[in-house]
Parts: structure tokens; sequence; C-alpha cells
């Protein structure tokens, strides 16, 4: 999705040229037999030289691990399997890793996926890279053969956030120009604008935080730039992975990535998060200003999910995708999700993507049109993808399984981009104040805008007011006229674009998995995506006319064009706009397969141990005040603190029951088996 201005929004763009080797005749040469060809993705215009996905065929896993190859180190020259090594022998000195490092606590699972048979390969650059995937492919061990792409921002690093008309501090309330959360209809246009915000057009935001405001057990996932951990309104609501320490060496966890104590930099491939560098334009930190900033002090500005004076908001995971001038691929992007589902997330906030497939060529390289040809071209991407939407969450707690929230993109063009544009994702488009959908939206998806929702994200050219954009937390030396080499400071500017339209979502649908936790209900995740797809205000009635738009305006005031589009273009096609309090009254309600939170039961290894949390099942107030085992030579438990703590002692399994403060008796089983999940290498 191309960003303009300051519409921001991160994108795949095609930016690597391939260097072939046409002289080369080592090559395999064989006659290939067609039917055994396995499937080779299309050589994409942004592929990385020297380095392939290569999906391996299960029965050839014994083979694989023979040589050592899963470890926790990963990296090693050679796979085992001769005609692999023949054909990466000939393309030049190589290393051979598995994508998605061994994660003790999550291996069964990776496995049962069969992500654990993804590996990344890296060649010659100068070899030739298509003839070598095509080799790959005609191997009958071999499954899928991918190219690994180049992720580059499309925006430009040279413009900084807009300031307001008076620079704020954490002791300023920014809340007066959070129109996306209470909208009073005082935005106006300025010249040549005539354009007005309507009151009401905003995500009912205030009637919300009468039902919740925020729970620290709900995790958002931001894949962005990296988020200032130590802004003065995110720092309290940032996720930690206390079992690290920030930035350092050691994998002390054991979840395959060292230091990640906020989350992990994958452009890098460090747990250092950073957000200073002098290309960095604070656009991750504004997205989890939207979705947490801390609601606590009244101050700076509020968050979606912030929390309160008396109650903790969301937290915040960093997964960091671009760094300064670096850019990532899509080995660090696939990472990046896995890494979220394993760690706790269960929103994945996604404020990128590819160019839409009715973008102007004259401007873009447009992408897919359908979701047959994004499966077709993106196969690791959508395995892990579905992996994120099947195992984050808990299916003992708020949600069991995880939400994938998409920004359209911002070509202007009648469809969304892919990845948000498939059918199992949530694909947010953009309106300004007036509620009308924004200049740069993208809209439309190819499932007949099922999976299509709208939130505030700003718009500038039509208001020519700064005003009419979103504000949110940045660094200090991101805003327009700050301190280029301002380091931790925390500042608050305008940005615009699906970008920010999609933390709204995301920060809405935080802020209902909160609420389901206070009222301790479950959800399954496609459940609770529909209910949130479905909690909106239909802005067809709104959707007739012309809307006027000044092209150019931000840069060029005097000389920017005029354009009028018809509002009956957007028809059905934009889906309606996010309503956090329908949400909360959808959930108060029971609707959508809500189910009350049970006491689970219980699957342990010999020797390990698994503890119930009874705050998070019985309503406040009630706690577990005696238990009872049947066979306790399989099981020792202990109940304190309102938590029972089950410790397996050999493999068998026994019926268990535990009795609460109102003399309701609780039923589970446990289970103790050998361990499956901590074995691996």
């Amino acid at each position: 999705m191309k960003m303009r201005k300051l519409n921001i929004a991160l994108v795949f763009i095609f930016c690597v040229s391939l260097f072939s080797c046409s002289d080369n005749n080592e090559y395999l040469e064989d006659v290939v037999d067609e039917s055994n060809v396995s499937h080779v993705v299309k050589l994409p215009d942004d592929a990385v030289n020297g380095e392939l996905f290569i999906k391996f065929k299960p029965e050839v896993e014994d083979i694989l691990e023979a040589a050592n190859v899963i470890s926790v180190k990963g990296v090693r020259t050679r796979s085992n399997i001769p005609s692999v090594d023949q054909i990466l022998n000939i393309a030049g000195s190589y290393t051979f890793e598995r994508v998605f490092p061994v994660d003790k606590r999550n291996e069964d699972r990776t496995r049962k996926t069969g992500l654990h048979l993804w590996y990344i390969v890296r060649f010659d650059k100068d070899a030739d890279l298509e003839k070598v995937a095509n080799d790959m492919a005609s191997l009958a061990e071999v499954a899928t053969v991918e190219y690994n792409r180049e992720i580059k921002r499309s925006y430009r690093t040279d413009v900084k956030a807009k300031p307001a008309a008076m620079t704020l501090s954490a002791e300023n309330d920014g809340l007066s120009k959070q129109w996306a959360l209470i909208n009073n209809g005082s935005i106006n246009g300025v010249a040549p604008s005539t354009a007005a915000a309507i009151k009401g057009k905003d995500i009912n935001w205030k009637e919300a935080t009468k039902k919740c405001t925020g729970d620290p057990s709900i995790i958002v996932a931001v894949m962005d730039e990296g988020v200032m951990y130590n802004h003065v309104d995110l720092q309290a609501n940032m996720w930690r992975n206390t079992g690290e320490e920030h930035g350092s060496n050691e994998d002390h966890d054991g979840n395959g990535y060292a230091g990640d104590y906020y989350g992990y930099n994958f452009a890098t491939n460090s747990g250092l998060i950073t957000y200073n560098d002098i290309n960095d334009v604070g656009h991750g930190t504004h997205v989890a200003g939207i979705i947490a900033a801390d609601n606590k002090d009244g101050n700076g500005v509020y968050g979606v999910a912030g929390g309160s004076d008396t109650q903790e908001g969301v937290k915040i995971m960093s997964l960091q995708i671009f760094s300064g001038n670096s850019g990532a691929t899509m080995l660090q992007e696939a990472k990046a999700v896995k890494y979220a589902a394993d760690n706790g997330a269960v929103i994945l906030q996604c404020s990128w993507g590819y160019n839409s497939g009715y973008a102007n060529p004259n401007n873009y390289v447009p992408g897919f049109l359908t979701d047959e040809e994004y499966v077709e071209n993106c196969t690791l991407e959508k395995e892990v993808f579905d992996y994120f939407i099947n195992y984050a969450g808990d299916p003992n707690g708020t949600i069991e399984g995880g939400l994938v929230i998409f920004a359209a993109g911002n070509e202007y063009a009648p469809l969304s981009a892919y990845p948000g544009a498939y059918k199992d994702y949530v694909c947010v488009a953009s309106v300004g104040p007036d509620g009308l959908p924004a200049s740069y939206s993208n809209y439309a998806t190819p499932s007949g805008n099922k999976n299509m929702i709208t939130a505030p994200g700003g718009d500038l050219s039509a208001f020519c007011n700064n005003e009419a954009m979103i504000y949110s937390t940045m660094p200090t030396m991101a805003i327009e006229g700050g301190d280029p080499v301002a380091d931790g400071m925390s500042g608050y500017g305008y940005m615009e674009g699906t970008s920010m339209a999609c933390p709204y979502v995301s920060g809405v649908a935080a802020l209902g998995l909160s609420y389901a936790a206070k009222l301790r209900k479950h959800y399954r995740a496609e459940d609770f995506r529909q209910m949130l797809l479905e909690s909106v205000i239909s802005l067809e009635d709104t959707l007739k006319g012309e809307k006027s738009y000044w092209y150019g305006w931000s840069d060029f005031p005097e000389s920017s064009i005029h354009i009028k589009v018809g509002l009956s273009n957007y028809r059905n096609k934009i889906g309606g706009l996010v309503d956090a309090n329908k949400l909360l009254e959808n959930i108060e309600n029971g609707a959508y397969g809500a189910q009350p939170m049970r006491v689970p039961n219980v699957s342990v290894a010999v020797d390990g141990t698994y503890t119930i949390k009874f705050e998070r099942i019985f309503k406040e107030g009630v706690t577990a005040t005696d238990f009872d085992v049947i066979d306790s030579s399989i099981a020792a438990v202990e109940l304190a603190n309102n938590c029972l703590t089950v410790k397996g002692v050999k493999m068998g399994v026994t019926k268990a029951s535990v009795e609460d403060s109102d003399g309701n008796k609780h039923d589970f089983t446990i289970t103790v088996s050998l361990s499956t999940g901590n074995g691996w290498m």
C-alpha cells in the first residue's frame, strides 16, 4: 500500500535486480517428470538474490534431523539429502537453516502445522535464482519452493509528523485533539476547503469506557518500526518478557530469541528495540499510542484500550521489522508473526501490505487481484498467518486463536491491498472527521466486503487542516521541527492513513477482549472476528453526492489539484464504522458464540507443572476454597493464592474437582504423559 505524503504505511515494493549466470551449464539437465514437480512460487520482482525458502515433505524429516540441522543455533552447511546438496553445491557455497527457531514450549504445534519443514537456504548471489528454484522443485523430497522477498518502506523518511499548533508535553491533555475518540464536530476545513466534521463520527469510545478501559492480559503485537518503549505515555503499557534482559545476547527463556524484553528487532536480528535512527519516522510509536497510550494520569493522549487510573491497559509487544534504512525480508516477517503467537499476543496489528491490484500502474506496481492469486504466491506467509489465527491465545483463556488486522492501503484504489484483502483477515479502510471515505483509502475486497471495516484515519486533503489527521505518541526527533538528535524525548504529532485507521480497530478489538476477560467469557477467534466486523455503524446512507479533495495541499497549497469523487462508488464496499460500545454490548449480551470460562482440563508432563489461575475463571470476588484429586499418585496438587498448581507424578489420567467460595463444584480431568515438547535440540 503506497503512502502519499504523510499517509504512512509499510509496503512490499520491488527493489532487487536479479543477476543470472547464463553461461553456467553445470545445473541439472535431467528430464523432469512434470507430475512430480513441487509447487514453485512465481519469481517476484523484489526477490532476494541467492536465497530461497524450501518446504520439505514430511517423509524426509528424519533425514534432516539426522544431519542435526534442527538446533538452537540452526545454521548448517549441508541438508544430508544428496539431491538437495548437489543442486546447492553447484549454486555455490551455501548455508541451510530452519526458518523458525526452536521454541521448546511450542515445538509440538510447530511440527503439527508443518512449519518446522520450512528452511531458508543462502547461496551465491550471482547464481541463476530461478534456475536453482526450478531445479529444487523437481526433487521428490521438496514440497514448495518460494523466493525470499525484500520489504521496503514506501513512504518518505524525510517527511516528519506534523506538530500540534502548540507543542504538548505530558502535562497537557491531548483528548481534545483526538476526534477519533470523541468527535464533537469542531474541526472545520481551511480555505479552499469547506469540509466540516460531523459530531459523533468516531469510534464511540467515551460510552464504551464506562464498561471497560483495558486489561493487561490482552497483548497486541505491533508489527512496524520499533515502538518507543520509554515514551512517557507508553512505558506503563509495554509488554515485558520478564525472563529476558532488553538487548541481551543470551536467550534466557529458550524461545529462540535473545534479549527479547519488549519484543524483538527482526530487522537487525537483535533483542534491542530501536526508534531513534535519523531515518525512522515514529510510525510504530504513533500506532502503539492509538491502541494503548497510558490513560491513568489523564495527560498526553488517550489510548483506545490504555486503561484508567484504577485499571491497567492492554500491553504492546513490539515486532520491529524496520530500523532506520534497514529493511527486512519475508524471512523476518514470517518469524515475527510466529513469535507473536508463541509469546502471548492475540492481536496482530499490521499497518503494511502489498500495493492494491487495482493501483494506478503509472504510480505503483500493482499487487494481487484475488485470494487465489495471493495464496498461490505467498505460501509461507499464508501458512504462518494461519498459525497465528489458530494457535495464538489459549483454549482455556479469553480467546482461542488470534486476530490478524490489516490496513486496506492508500492508493485510492477500488480494491484493498493484500494481505489485508484476504478473506480470513480484518481489512481496515479509513474515514475523515466527516465520517466519509478518506481521499487516499483503498476499499472493497474479493470476499464481497465481508471482511471490511472502517475507522478514523484522517483526511488532510479534504479538510486542508492538520487537525483532521490523527494525533498520537511520537519520539520528539520524528516530529516536524523537533530536535533531529533528541533521544528518548516523548512527543506527540499528527499522521494519517489507513495505517492509523488500522490500530483504531486493533484497539477496539483489544478493548472488547478486555471486557470479555472482565466478564469471564471465552470466544473462538473466528466468532470474535465476526462480532467485531458486525459491531459497526452503517455508512451507507451518507454515501451519496460528491466529496472534494485538494491533492498535494500538504506540500503545495497554492497549486494543489481540486478533485471531486462520487461517494456512491463506495456503497457496500467499505464496511461500517467500528463502534466500540456496540462491540462491548454484543459481548455483554453473550452473542456470537460466547462461552463462560470454565476450569480447564489439565495436560502436564511427568515432573512438569501447570497452574490454574481462578481469578481469570471465577467471577469477581469468588475464590477457590478446596480441591479433590481421585488418584493423587498421578498428580500432586497444591492450592494457594487462588491458584491451583498441578505437578505430574506418573503417566495416567485422573478426575479432579475444585470448590469455590459460592459453594459450586467444578470438575476437570488431569492427564499426565511423557514430555514431547522439551526434547528438541
